[in-house]
């Protein structure tokens, strides 16, 4: 489980779904991922998607 900071400056409680937990993709503090909060509770919600780093370098040969 993760603290997540929402973009309206609250704090989230979130858990690995889907592809993330299947592939073991590793998150870090600082990245930025896309929740997806439960209707009826906004302090608690799935991690679904980890968006990647622009400041990583991709080398093209």
């Amino acid at each position: 489980m993760f603290r997540v900071r929402l973009d309206n400056e609250d704090l989230s409680l979130g858990y690995i779904s889907g592809k993330l937990r299947h592939s073991f993709i590793r998150k870090l503090p600082g990245d930025r991922v896309k929740i997806k909060v439960s209707h009826y509770d906004s302090t608690g919600g799935r991690i679904i998607y980890r968006f990647p780093n622009k400041d990583w370098v991709v080398f093209q040969l």
